[in-house]
């Protein structure tokens, strides 16, 4: 659709890091305030337990790892909507679809992190740093694709707690 309308390539390219960035935001804010939220209720502690609770319970449960695809499609609109709200008409549909693409590439980390075997590298590095939040410091390390925001809002784990995952 960008195309369509006209989007000069460049600015295509940085439409869809943008809506990358986004994701990284969105994926940080959610898992941090509204997957860890403290719910005292019993109805407050069972929707976060459907939500996110039962992933800490069996973080190694290959059914449980993947954001719902109907709750995805359910945030698909206000995700659309903010990127039409941001920015102009050109951009919105790239921006939309660099944000789609974060997530995809969210869900495929998030699943090699819990079931894969990395030996060595960033990934290794990616797979510990997640673990610790899972085993070690789970009010700490909220983002699985990047730490840019838990450096960014403090939220990184002391490098004690991830030396001693190693």
């Amino acid at each position: 659709m960008s195309v369509r309308m006209g989007l000069p390539l460049l600015q295509l390219a940085a439409a869809v890091a943008g809506g990358l960035f986004i994701w990284t935001f969105l994926e940080y804010t959610l898992h941090r305030f509204l997957f860890h939220i403290k719910t005292k209720s019993y109805w407050g502690n069972t929707i976060h337990y459907l939500l996110h609770g039962c992933h800490h319970k069996h973080p190694m449960d290959g059914l449980r790892l993947v954001f719902p695809p109907a709750a995805a499609a359910i945030l698909c609109l206000p995700f659309w909507n903010l990127m039409k709200l941001l920015s102009p008409p050109s951009v919105a549909p790239t921006l939309f679809g660099g944000g789609l693409l974060g997530y995809v590439i969210y869900d495929v980390t998030h699943y090699y992190l819990h079931h894969g075997k990395p030996s060595k590298g960033i990934t290794q590095n990616m797979k510990r740093y997640h673990m610790n939040h899972h085993f070690r410091i789970d009010d700490k390390g909220f983002g699985i694709t990047s730490t840019f925001w838990d450096r960014v809002f403090g939220t990184l784990p002391p490098a004690k707690a991830a030396e001693k995952s190693r």
